[in-house]
């Protein structure tokens, strides 16, 4: 048996996509189908689609998604069909060596299922499902892992943010950084993951939130979800933040574009004995350059953060908190509400900078 569903289908690299058919097994053992209710255009699908990550063709992207369990394999027990769940993109596996050391964000086999061909296009040929969960489509099949339950009292309709975008920068303020209230806290970039880092230092306690990007026009949202101060990306960026900070910098600076560039602006405007925390992904050969003596002098610290450090089954029930309290707005962050056809229009803003996240609605 099969279900054929609507998906936006990418069949090589730099290729806009096609809206085709794509025909879905009934989910096997272990597994579950998801119809989707929405997803989240996220940075990384457009760095799967041009090269800066691997991808295998062609492929379903999308991989920051909610919506209802549809039908479930043999063996699932963690969730019935009619529950709305949120995809998780890197579902650990428990058993590796990182997982077993408390660092399931790193699991070994989290990345396991982008691997295989999931689905068939109407003529046969194996479709491969973007970060392993293929959510630019009607309806998805995962493995059972790969899907959290949404708290109650958390509005379905936008809660795929919380899959990537929220958990990423949520996570990078409390389990990366470790932000402690009194600290000054500087984001660099803007997008969805950037305004997720915002709210979450805001929540967090930080004293000052200095929200920077290269569009003028995300200033009053950036304020609105809680940002201090805002300034403009460009060769004055250091010392404007400087002159926020008592001249010493902040105490923590937040890249969130994928840029050595970026990367180099956030050490600059970090304090002496600050930390960089490296949330945005970037190309394999775009490199940054630092000399030793600042090294040792500065006392800096640069950590990348992969997933925002974080354990979605453990961290989505705290940050649904937060959402129920009305602390971290998730409507907020949504500039954009489109459809599978509006995909590439929504990626082109974010080649421009422009907007919050994109939302991909699917049904009434």
């Amino acid at each position: 048996m099969s279900t054929t569903v609507k998906a936006a289908v990418f069949s090589e690299q730099g290729a806009p996509p096609e809206i085709r058919d794509l025909v879905l097994p009934d989910p096997g053992p272990g597994q579950v189908r998801v119809r989707i209710a929405a997803a989240g255009v996220c940075h990384s699908d457009l760095s799967l689609s041009n090269g800066t990550l691997a991808q295998k063709w062609p492929s379903v992207l999308g991989h920051e998604g909610a919506g209802t369990v549809e039908a479930v394999g043999e063996g699932v027990t963690g969730v019935v069909p009619g529950q709305y769940v949120i995809l998780n993109w890197a579902p650990a596996c428990r058993e590796c060596w990182f997982c077993l050391q408390g660092e399931p964000h790193l699991c070994e086999h989290a990345l396991d299922g982008a691997a295989r061909p999931y689905a068939e296009l109407a003529d046969g040929t194996p479709v491969h499902p973007g970060l392993g969960c293929g959510a630019f489509a009607e309806a998805t099949v995962v493995p059972a892992r790969a899907v959290v339950p949404l708290p109650d009292g958390i509005d379905p309709s936008v809660a795929a943010v919380l899959g990537c975008a929220v958990l990423t920068g949520w996570g990078a303020v409390n389990n990366s950084a470790a932000v402690r209230a009194g600290q000054t806290a500087v984001v660099l970039g803007l997008g969805g993951v950037g305004l997720s880092v915002v709210q979450a230092a805001r929540l967090a306690g930080a004293d000052q939130v200095i929200a920077v990007d290269v569009s003028p026009g995300k200033e009053e949202l950036a304020r609105s979800l809680g940002a201090t101060d805002f300034l403009i990306a460009d060769e004055t960026l250091t010392r404007s933040v400087r002159g926020l900070t008592g001249r010493r910098g902040a105490d923590h600076a937040f890249e969130v574009v994928g840029s050595a560039r970026v990367v180099r602006s956030a050490w600059d405007a970090t304090r002496r004995g600050g930390t960089v925390t490296v949330v945005g992904v970037g190309a394999l050969d775009d490199e940054v350059s630092f000399n030793a003596l600042e090294l040792f002098h500065q006392g800096r610290t640069l950590r990348g953060c992969v997933y925002g450090s974080s354990d979605p089954e453990r961290d989505i029930p705290v940050i649904a908190a937060h959402v129920r309290s009305g602390g971290l707005k998730l409507a907020a962050m949504v500039t954009d509400e489109i459809s599978l056809e509006g995909l590439p229009e929504a990626f082109e803003r974010m080649r421009r900078g422009l907007g919050g996240r994109s939302l991909v609605r699917f049904g009434a």
